[in-house]
C-alpha cells in the first residue's frame, strides 16, 4: 500500500478525474442513448430541417389521416403563438397548407425559432414539410403579429395503422443570440 506525501493532492486528482469522466459520459454517451430511447419509446419524433422536394405521386383519396397541430412557447417567450386550425384531415400524397399565428406583445423587436416534433415518432419520416416557418428564424417587430405558413405532404408509404399524426412546435426566443452574432460580425 502506497502512502502519499500529500493526501489532499491525491483526492483532488481523483475528483478531477471523476468529473472529467462524468462530463465525457454526459456529452458522448447520453445524446446517442437519448436518441435510441426516444426511437424505441416512440417519443420526440424529429423532422428534417430541410424542405422536402415533392415527387410525382397519386393522391390516396381512399385514406384519410388526421394531422393535429400544437404550439407552445419555451419558458420566457412572451409571444402569442398558435395554429389557425388545430386539426385537419388529409389524404396521403396530397399537398396541404395551413398557417400559424404569432404576435409579439412587447415593445421590443424580437427573433424566434420554432422547433418541430412529430408524434408518433415513426411517422416523422413520412411527414414532409415543403415550406415551414421553422426552416428560418422569425423576426417580429414589437406589438406586431404575423401569419407563418406551413406546407406539408403525408407520404403514401405511411404505415396503415397510423391514423393520427401530431405536429408540435415549441417557440424559442433567440433574440439575444442573434444580436450577439450580428455584433460579432
Amino acid at each position: 500500500m502506497r502512502l502519499s506525501a500529500n493526501p489532499t493532492t491525491d483526492t483532488v486528482l481523483k475528483l478531477a478525474t471523476v468529473s472529467v469522466a462524468m462530463f465525457a459520459f454526459v456529452f458522448v454517451v447520453m445524446v446517442p442513448l437519448y436518441n435510441v430511447l426516444c426511437d424505441a419509446l416512440g417519443i420526440n419524433g424529429k423532422t428534417s430541417a430541410q424542405a422536402y422536394t415533392a415527387v410525382d405521386a397519386a393522391v390516396d383519396t381512399g385514406r384519410s389521416i388526421t394531422v393535429q397541430f400544437i404550439a407552445t412557447n419555451n419558458d420566457g417567450m412572451p409571444w402569442e403563438f398558435r395554429p389557425q386550425v388545430t386539426a385537419m384531415a388529409v389524404h396521403p400524397g396530397a399537398a396541404n397548407d395551413t398557417v400559424f399565428f404569432a404576435a409579439n406583445p412587447t415593445t421590443q423587436d424580437m427573433v424566434a425559432q420554432a422547433i418541430p416534433s412529430v408524434s408518433p415518432s415513426r411517422a416523422a419520416e413520412y411527414f414532409h414539410k415543403t415550406e415551414c416557418f421553422c426552416f428560418n428564424q422569425q423576426p417580429l417587430g414589437g406589438e406586431s403579429n404575423t401569419l407563418m405558413p406551413l406546407q406539408f405532404i403525408v407520404d403514401q408509404d405511411l404505415p396503415k395503422d397510423i391514423k393520427t399524426i401530431t405536429l408540435s412546435y415549441t417557440l424559442f426566443d433567440v433574440t439575444a443570440r442573434v444580436s450577439d452574432q450580428i455584433a460579432a460580425r
